[in-house]
């Protein structure tokens, strides 16, 4: 399942901008402009992030960031226009778990968010296991089981899966895979991946429409999961 965001911001164009880069990102992305709202939304939701805004109307996000630690450990990351340290160290007493300056880099703040929530997620990260509508990945065994049957697959294929599905509706490109998958000291021509792909194809053609090993023209391949309608 996506990974659920929640934005607390009062400005209506930088909420958007958030909103499109973290569902390109594959994140549920959800959102409020006070801080009155946000406390309503984040109980509504229980969403797996929270990035605030400090300056919002009817409550403020030092309040707001006080009242979700009452309940919650889900990261926060603090969002202000103010840069003194002793506003970071405020909202980091207070239990943020990140700080960022405006403006805001969008490059910056996904690659904050993703080491935010691999601190709080390490059993995410060393799962072994993934689990899909007819399909199963059990990297424990090298196992790949596709509606119910065990599948022969060689292991850099069905790593190669179980990297892409770790990482659902992120998009790769064919060198970031080789890196992640072969290694960084590989030094294998690019349609390596392009092979690997038809071959995995080929043995997940039409199991579920939950999914899909999906080519983005013009840049590499994902893992799609398709909300349903």
């Amino acid at each position: 399942m996506a990974k659920k965001a929640l934005i607390i911001e009062d400005d209506a164009n930088i909420r958007e901008l958030m909103r499109l880069y973290l569902e390109k990102d594959g994140f549920e992305v959800y959102g409020a402009a006070d801080g009155g709202n946000g406390l309503r939304e984040f109980k509504r939701v229980e969403p797996d992030i929270v990035l605030l805004d400090i300056m919002l109307p009817v409550m403020d996000g030092w309040q707001v960031c006080h009242e979700i630690r009452r309940e919650s450990t889900t990261p926060i990351i603090m969002l202000t226009a103010k840069g003194e340290t002793t506003d970071k160290i405020s909202g980091l007493e207070m239990g943020a778990d990140d700080y960022i300056v405006k403006p805001l880099e969008m490059k910056e703040v996904i690659a904050r968010v993703h080491a935010v929530m691999r601190r709080y997620a390490p059993e995410t990260v060393s799962s072994k296991r993934l689990v899909f509508d007819g399909l199963i990945i059990d990297m424990e065994a090298y196992d790949l089981t596709v509606a119910g049957k065990k599948v022969d697959t060689p292991p850099k294929e069905i790593e190669l899966l179980y990297f892409l599905a770790s990482n659902p509706n992120r998009v790769f490109t064919r060198s970031q895979l080789l890196d992640e998958v072969w290694g960084f000291d590989y030094f294998g021509d690019t349609r390596t991946i392009d092979v690997h792909v038809k071959r995995l194809r080929e043995k997940l053609e039409n199991v579920s429409d939950e999914w899909d090993l999906a080519t983005v023209w013009g840049v590499g391949y994902k893992f799609e999961l398709r909300k349903n309608s």
